[in-house]
């Protein structure tokens, strides 16, 4: 019972057709966290960071897998059937963050 709700709220939420959407939206996410969990120390040690912590290991996080994430969603995206609904969540991600770092228009 408790998870129909959850993925009728992810649903709703999301404003996906169908419940089945609803899981393969969240194979998506699932499938992008674990291959950049797998691709993170394959790609800093490819540029030759080393157990980088703290500040520096965020900057380099940023920097190198964020982008890296942002790409692969929408590969697994379109490898399950969801390349359209990702596409618009990678649009709106970008608005937020144009907002975020772009300040208040003025009146």
């Amino acid at each position: 019972m408790a998870r129909s709700k959850f993925l009728e709220r992810m649903q709703e939420k999301w404003e996906l057709k169908s419940a089945f959407q609803t899981v393969m939206v969240l194979i998506v996410f699932a499938f992008t966290g674990s291959t950049v969990l797998f691709i993170k120390p394959l790609v800093f040690d490819l540029v030759g960071f080393h157990n980088v912590h703290g500040v520096l290991g965020i900057l380099l996080y940023i920097v190198l897998i964020f982008p890296l994430y942002q790409i692969l969603i929408l590969i697994y995206g379109f490898l399950f059937g969801q390349f359209a609904f990702f596409w618009n969540w990678e649009k709106q991600f970008v608005k937020r963050m144009g907002r975020l770092f772009g300040g208040r228009k003025k009146s």
